[in-house]
C-alpha cells in the first residue's frame, strides 16, 4: 500500500484545467510534491493558454491544443534544466492556466466629480459612467507583473486597477477628443473612442488586451447644464437675436404672472402701481412678433396706443433688467459684442 501511495503522489500524467465558474482569470494546477511524467498529456482547450514555470523563470508556454511533454514540446524548459535531448525521467514544474476569453460588462465610473480643463470654461467638473469588455493577451507579462505564483487570480482580484487606469486616463481623453466640454454628452462615442485610445497601451503594459469601452452617461455640472439648455433655446430659434428674445419673453410670462400674485419683484411692484396692464402688453407684443408678422404689427400699434403713459413708469427698471440678462449671456460667451450693442441701442431708445 505505501509504494502505491509513493507512485500516486509522484507522477501525474494528464493536465488540463475545465473552467467551473466565471471570473477566473489564471488557475495554478496543483503539484503538491507530484512530478509530471516524461510523456504526459497536456490539453489546453480554446480560450486558454498553458505556462510552465521552472524555477520562478517563465519557460514555455502552449495555446489551445493536445501536448505529449517530451524535450522536444519543452525546448525552453529542456534548456533551463539542462536536459539531454533523449531525457525521459519525471520532472517538477509549476503550470499555470490562463483564461483568454472576453470578461464582460465590467463597471466603470466616477465615484466624486473629476476636475478636468477645458478652453472655454477653464476647470469644470463631471461625472461619468460606463462599462468595458477586456481579455488576456499576453499570459506570460500578465503572470510576471500581476497573477505571480497565486493558486487562483480572478477578475475581482484586477478590478481596482483596471478602473483607477479608466478614471486615471479620462482627462488626456477628453483633451485628445477634441469635443468641446458642452458637446460631450451628445458626442459619447467620439468620446469612447478617445478614451480607448488612452487606456489600450495602460492596458498591455500588465498583458490585458482592452476590446471595447463604452460612455453611457456624462453629467455636466448645475451651472453649465443651464447654459447648455440656453444654447439649446438659441439653436430652436435659429440663433436669431429677436426670435430668442421672444422665446425669453415667453419663457417669463408664467414668472412675472407669479410674482405679480405674491406682490414681489418688479412685476409685482409695477402691478402695484397700476402698470400690469401696460407691462402684459408688451410681454404679448413680443410674443406675438414670433408667432405672425401681421398679428405682430396690429399688436405692436395695439400696445403703444393703449398703454403708452403706463409704460414711462415702469420701463426704466424693465430695460435695466433686460440689460443685466442680455449682459449675462454675453459674459457667458452666448451673444456677441456686436449683438449686445444692437440691442443695447435699442432698449436705450425706449426710454426717450
Amino acid at each position: 500500500m505505501a509504494l502505491m501511495d509513493f507512485i500516486k503522489k509522484q507522477f501525474i500524467d494528464i493536465i488540463q484545467w475545465t473552467e467551473t465558474g466565471d471570473g477566473t482569470l489564471a488557475w495554478r494546477f496543483p503539484m503538491a510534491e507530484m512530478e509530471i511524467q516524461n510523456g504526459a498529456s497536456l490539453t489546453v482547450r480554446e480560450s486558454q493558454v498553458a505556462v510552465f514555470v521552472n524555477e520562478g523563470k517563465v519557460a514555455d508556454v502552449f495555446g489551445p491544443g493536445m501536448y505529449k511533454l517530451t524535450t522536444q514540446t519543452l525546448p525552453v524548459l529542456t534548456y533551463l534544466k539542462n536536459w539531454d535531448k533523449l531525457f525521459e525521467s519525471p520532472f517538477k514544474s509549476d503550470v499555470y492556466f490562463f483564461s483568454t476569453r472576453q470578461q464582460v460588462d465590467q463597471k466603470w465610473g466616477t465615484p466624486q466629480p473629476i476636475t478636468i480643463r477645458d478652453k472655454d470654461f477653464g476647470a469644470v467638473r463631471l461625472r461619468a459612467f460606463g462599462n468595458y469588455s477586456f481579455r488576456i493577451g499576453d499570459a506570460k507579462l500578465f503572470h510576471t507583473e500581476i497573477s505571480g505564483t497565486r493558486d487562483i487570480y480572478s477578475v475581482a482580484d484586477l478590478d481596482g486597477q483596471l478602473r483607477g487606469l479608466v478614471l486615471q486616463n479620462i482627462s488626456n481623453a477628453i483633451a485628445s477628443s477634441g469635443v468641446p466640454f458642452l458637446d460631450l454628452a451628445a458626442n459619447q462615442i467620439q468620446f469612447a473612442q478617445a478614451l480607448a485610445a488612452q487606456l489600450v497601451p495602460e492596458f498591455e503594459k500588465i498583458g490585458i488586451k482592452l476590446e471595447n469601452i463604452t460612455v453611457q452617461n456624462v453629467s455636466l455640472p448645475e451651472e453649465l447644464q443651464k447654459i447648455l439648455d440656453q444654447k439649446i433655446g438659441m439653436g430652436m430659434v435659429g440663433n436669431d437675436m429677436g426670435k430668442f428674445m421672444q422665446y425669453q419673453t415667453a419663457q417669463a410670462i408664467p414668472k412675472f404672472a407669479e410674482g405679480a400674485a405674491n406682490g414681489g419683484g418688479i412685476a409685482g411692484d409695477a402691478m402695484g402701481l397700476g402698470a400690469g396692464v401696460a407691462l402684459g402688453q408688451v410681454l404679448a407684443q413680443n410674443l406675438a412678433q414670433g408667432l405672425s408678422p401681421n398679428a405682430a404689427a396690429a399688436a405692436a400699434a395695439t400696445a403703444t396706443a393703449a398703454s403708452q403713459p403706463a409704460v414711462a413708469v415702469v420701463s426704466p427698471a424693465d430695460v435695466m433688467t433686460t440689460l443685466e440678462k442680455l449682459g449675462e449671456l454675453k459674459t457667458k460667451g452666448i451673444l456677441t459684442q456686436e449683438e449686445f450693442d444692437a440691442k443695447k441701442a435699442d432698449l436705450l431708445k425706449k426710454l426717450v
